[in-house]
């Protein structure tokens, strides 16, 4: 029996996280995100299979949420981060031939032929030792060979942020808040509603809220010191965190071959000010701390090499976010000689993509290439490439690791969310001469069996902008639409965030409720977007409004001439940068019966200073009032007496990257001419979407407000005819 998607559809999806190879080759962990009605809650669970595809992958925690899978170099021991309650009396776990403990006679299989996470643990995990009645984020551990429930193996107060193994097995880093006793009693008092005290620049981020002087530091212990608290392990008095982007970043500790410990931090003497972001190494014992990076990049993800004399990380120019992120290597030396092996490719990694080392010669990155993401191959001497054409331009990677030799992968197509597949790394090392892909999941199996015929088909639309440009947009058309043959469609322009991000063909669940419902979805990547290179990302320096504003336009022209959509019935919507540019394009066209600005800016000039992102305007457009009218140029209140269009304006009420008065400012000024507007506001909600409910409330309120203003825009045909 075929089923069609409706919003209840959404619950029952399960979607991949992270996946992790362990250090043989022999075995993928893996995290996929799913909701809990009830709990209203997402929850993510872990899970391991065999990298061949040989057996259908177990499931390892379920009541709780599991992030940050790491193996143990024996490739037995698997760690994650978990808040789970002391008295559960589940057990997890099953040895390597595959004899099943208490908890897999409840837990499911996923099948191998079948065929975007929050989360916290979901009240699973030792209190941490803090009194409080939550669970706090501890370090856990499965014996894979011994099975049996995950074991837990750090007990701090106030939780663990990151944590990593040592390569012998036996110890571990971690990254935690440590207050002193001032900073303590404070605490204790804002818990207790008492006032939020700052003295620092950096005083709040999104998703972290208002930030407090604590610092982050590292520590390192014995594993098997169950449950050890801060006084079991030692402190790394010089590896602590520090900088704007700490609170979100982390310290991403990273343990080596040679034992030593990779991590980043901020070390400018004003890190609140700076975008630096750089590369450290320590010994476990904290001495000998090496500033590897010289503070001109922003950096990420450091990565040993095999021999672990080199880092492999991500780095981009903070002084200028248009350019690409690329793969840099150095040795582990103070001010060490830092190259980029990526820079040749004019692309940057794909975001959050951390880069691996195929052999001491060589890195492996994801891409962002031109509406798709893909590996490429990166010799330390030589041209770097890409690799694995035979992923075909209708999927994407949406996760990435590799070790031993095996290459794991998150894919996702129009018609598929990710799921989990491997490839033999001589692949990458033949450039195309490897095995045969190996997909390890069908998270989603039964859903999609039940829905085949109502997924949507996508492709990648080239047209040309007001300028003469070539852009493209990825569209998703309804189920067997045939533009030739079919009317016209209502069509929903859906604008990506950023603007430094990309659109790629891949599931999206709105995409695909709305497609059902007959729309068709373009999703432009305008000028900003990060995936043709640095000029074409480059060209929106210093700028907002125009250029993306004519791209979205063109877009939509392009379809409407294509006979695709139906020019009365057009709509735009966007999150985030999105947001913005949704509110600028319709104080320049009349195009669009109705449009969504969610979780914007739209007056510069009053938000500086309430946002996080004090340090990207500064450096993008000076000071507001050093430069009042370049602010008042690139925000859309300015212009907003031009808008004639229908708004539903959405914000989080505690969104710190777009704060939600500009929601209000935007809601009032145009209510004030006269348009109709919606103001909806997510309560405790921050710069996302964070609960089920709340995702597909979103989703129901843009669709009617579309509904709506389509049924308004019909009626007002009928009654000119």
């Amino acid at each position: 029996m075929q089923h069609g998607i409706d919003l209840e559809s959404y619950y029952d999806l399960r979607q991949l996280a992270a996946v992790s190879v362990s250090p043989d080759g022999e075995r993928v962990a893996f995290t996929a995100q799913e909701s809990d009605p009830t709990a209203d809650e997402h929850r993510t669970g872990l899970y391991v299979a065999p990298a061949d595809g040989s057996r259908d992958p177990h499931r390892l925690t379920r009541a709780s949420s599991a992030s940050s899978p790491t193996w143990g170099p024996d490739g037995d021991t698997l760690a994650f981060i978990a808040a789970r309650d002391d008295d559960l009396d589940r057990t997890r776990g099953r040895d390597d031939e595959g004899d099943k403990t208490e908890e897999t006679n409840e837990a499911e299989s996923d099948e191998d032929d079948g065929d975007d996470g929050n989360g916290g643990d979901g009240g699973n995990g030792g209190d941490g030792g803090n009194g409080d009645e939550k669970p706090k984020p501890q370090v856990w551990a499965f014996d894979l060979a011994r099975g049996g429930d995950a074991r837990q193996l750090t007990a701090f107060e106030r939780g663990v942020k990151e944590f990593d193994l040592a390569p012998d097995g036996d110890r571990l880093v971690v990254a935690a808040r440590d207050p002193t006793e001032e900073e303590e009693e404070y605490l204790d008092r804002r818990e207790d509603g008492g006032p939020i005290e700052v003295t620092r620049l950096q005083h709040k981020r999104d998703g972290a809220g208002w930030l407090d002087d604590v610092t982050t530091y590292l520590f390192v212990g014995d594993v098997d010191a169950d449950g050890a608290d801060a006084a079991e392990f030692e402190r790394l008095d010089d590896a602590y965190g520090a900088g704007s982007a700490e609170p979100l970043a982390g310290l991403q500790p990273a343990w080596g071959p040679t034992d030593r410990i990779a991590y980043t931090t901020c070390v400018d003497d004003d890190p609140d000010d700076s975008g630096a972001y750089d590369v450290c190494t320590i010994a476990p014992d904290g001495s000998d701390r090496r500033v590897v990076t010289d503070g001109s990049l922003r950096c990420a993800s450091p990565t040993w090499s095999p021999e672990g004399d080199r880092l492999a990380f991500d780095g981009s120019n903070y002084d200028n976010w248009y350019e690409p992120n690329e793969a840099y290597v150095a040795p582990d030396e103070a001010d060490a000689d830092v190259r980029s092996v990526s820079a040749a490719l004019d692309r940057t990694l794909a975001r959050g993509a951390a880069p691996r080392w195929l052999d001491g010669d060589t890195v492996v990155v994801p891409i962002a290439d031109e509406a798709w993401t893909r590996l490429a191959v990166c010799p330390l001497d030589g041209e770097p490439r890409r690799a694995f054409s035979r992923q075909g331009r209708d999927r994407t990677i949406t996760a990435f690791d590799m070790a031993g030799d095996a290459v794991a992968l998150g894919l996702t197509a129009a018609d598929q969310p990710p799921d989990v597949y491997t490839v033999p790394g001589a692949e990458l090392r033949e450039n195309e001469a490897g095995g045969p892909t190996k997909r390890l999941s069908a998270l989603n199996a039964e859903w999609f069996d039940e829905r085949a015929d109502a997924l949507p088909d996508c492709e990648v639309v080239a047209y040309e902008n007001p300028d003469g440009e070539e852009i493209e947009a990825v569209v998703y058309y309804p189920a067997d639409f045939d533009a030739d043959a079919d009317d016209p469609a209502a069509t929903i322009c859906a604008i990506h965030g950023g603007p430094m991000s990309y659109d790629a063909p891949g599931f999206r669940f709105d995409v695909t409720y709305w497609t059902t419902k007959g729309y068709v979805v373009a999703k432009p990547n305008y000028r900003g977007s990060t995936s043709y290179g640095r000029a074409f990302s480059e060209s929106l320096k210093g700028t907002r409004g125009e250029l993306e504003s004519d791209d979205v336009i063109a877009a939509m022209e392009h379809l409407v001439d294509e006979g695709v959509a139906d020019p009365d019935r057009l709509f735009c919507t966007g999150f985030s940068y999105g947001g913005i540019t949704t509110a600028h394009a319709v104080t320049r066209t009349d195009m669009f019966a109705a449009a969504a600005p969610e979780h914007g800016i739209y007056d510069f000039y009053s938000n500086f200073g309430t946002d996080d992102n004090h340090n990207w305007h500064q450096w993008e457009f000076g000071m507001p009032w050093e430069n009042p009218e370049l602010y008042r140029n690139i925000s859309s209140i300015t212009r907003v007496d031009e808008i004639d269009t229908p708004l539903l304006i959405t914000a989080g009420e505690e969104d710190w990257r777009c704060p939600p008065t500009q929601a209000e400012q935007l809601y009032v000024s145009v209510r004030k001419q006269g348009v109709d507007a919606k103001l909806v506001i997510y309560p405790n909600e921050h710069h996302n979407i964070g609960t089920p409910k709340r995702a597909t409330h979103r989703i129901e309120e843009v669709t009617e407000w579309f509904e709506t203003q389509e049924e308004s825009v019909a009626d007002a045909n009928e009654r000119s005819e």
